[in-house]
């Protein structure tokens, strides 16, 4: 079974989204068969790291998941990414492709912002000089939430009259008009929490251009977190455009500037990672996605050609030894993070960690919401058998599980669920 969570790579023309989504899909021979039914032309898969519980049980070798990988304790879980149309300025009154890049978010669970930080292409994408990106994340911001404000400024006088009419909760009433953005009633709810009492008591009153405003902001950071990645850092002009971002966004307490946390911005070089991974493919050079280097005289790997030594070396001086990595992976790890998923490990037998009288162990690993609770996550596995079924589960040591348990890393989150004939 698959995480159903979808991550949007999002970002103005020829910032560098293409070649990060090359650079964090490009899977490996290794990696078997897509946990996806269906995978769209500008939808690819990237892997989230975590922590294998295969390793403390000492069956590692016996570890074989049915989707990505585990070396050494550390698997590999498939999350799914979202290549969005590019975003311009005006986009949220329908220029370039705003309609359908608005329109894909809507899948999306988090976000993350391509920037190119080299300045060489403006506002719109089109190839220039000097351009100076400190605005992007912002105007990006902007359209996103220019976009939700408009469909609801259009009819919020006839909301206000029905909420008023129904005697509903604002919770209620916010929700009906978010559900086609995909959202659960707990993110309005916290959104609504992120406005003082007092004025969320005054709900029938709101005004469109003030209050709703003001909600549709704090209902953009809970919906849509978003990891910034500040591509192109290799290039001329990125160090000073760089720490002109960086400035912008530092605020005390790490607080959100234009929904983004400073502690969020990754610096990333999406062609470096993909030259890294031909190279390694290749078998020129041994590379690990997420190192600070790589190696060209381990066993088995060819010799290079004068060109391709001289850009690697390139690569080596001025990302991966200045910044410790190309970002890329640091960027997808953000943003699982981001939203709290936790892995959890359904198995068959609290003995052999998979089914009875099979060897493999830990078949399968699921990337669930934070909050989530055992009974829930019976019926998010099987709704037809283990759901109808459930007759009870537990935990490694035999520990009993309660239906309204909440799944912790660590504490519950390899299950084992008994079914009723």
């Amino acid at each position: 079974m698959a995480s159903s969570f979808v991550i949007a790579c999002v970002g103005k023309p020829s910032a560098g989204k293409s070649s990060f989504l090359n650079a964090v899909t490009d899977a490996s021979a290794k990696v078997g068969n897509f946990p996806f039914t269906t995978i769209e032309p500008n939808e690819g898969i990237a892997y989230y790291p975590v922590a294998c519980p295969c390793a403390k049980m000492g069956v590692s070798e016996r570890c074989k998941p049915r989707h990505g990988w585990c070396e050494g304790g550390r698997r590999h879980v498939p999350v799914r990414l979202l290549d969005v149309a590019g975003l311009v300025p005006g986009a949220s009154e329908g220029r370039g492709l705003g309609n359908q890049f608005l329109d894909d978010l809507r899948h999306a669970d988090v976000l993350i912002h391509v920037v190119d930080a080299s300045g060489t292409t403006d506002a719109s994408g089109r190839e220039t000089r000097g351009y100076d990106p400190v605005d992007d994340i912002q105007w990006l911001r902007q359209e996103v939430e220019a976009w939700i404000w408009g469909n609801l400024d259009r009819k919020w006088a006839g909301v206000v009259r029905r909420h008023v009419a129904v005697k509903a909760s604002p919770v209620e009433t916010l929700h009906a008009q978010l559900a086609g953005y995909g959202t659960p009633r707990d993110v309005v709810q916290r959104a609504l929490d992120r406005l003082p009492r007092e004025l969320v008591g005054e709900f029938s009153r709101w005004e469109a251009g003030k209050e709703l405003r003001r909600f549709v902001g704090a209902f953009l950071d809970e919906r849509f977190p978003t990891i910034v990645a500040l591509n192109k850092i290799d290039m001329a002009d990125s160090d000073k455009n760089i720490s002109a971002i960086m400035k912008r966004y530092h605020s005390k307490g790490g607080a959100l500037v234009d929904g983004v946390r400073i502690d969020n911005i990754v610096l990333t070089s999406a062609l470096g990672e993909c030259f890294l991974r031909k190279m390694q493919k290749q078998r020129y050079i041994s590379y690990e996605t997420g190192s600070d280097d790589f190696s060209t005289d381990a066993p088995g790997l060819k010799p290079l050609d004068e060109k391709a030594g001289r850009r690697l070396e390139t690569i080596r001086d001025l990302v991966l030894f200045r910044y410790g990595s190309t970002g890329v992976q640091e960027a997808i790890v953000k943003a699982v993070d981001a939203l709290g998923y936790i892995p959890v490990f359904p198995v068959k037998s609290l003995s052999t960690f998979g089914a009875p009288q099979q060897g493999a162990a830990f078949r399968d690993c699921v990337l669930v919401r934070p909050g989530t609770t055992v009974r829930e996550f019976a019926k998010k596995l099987h709704s037809q058998v283990i759901d109808r079924g459930y007759a009870g589960a537990e935990t490694i040591g035999g520990i009993q599980l309660g239906e309204s348990d909440v799944i912790v890393a660590g504490k519950n989150n390899v299950i084992k669920y008994t079914v009723s004939e």
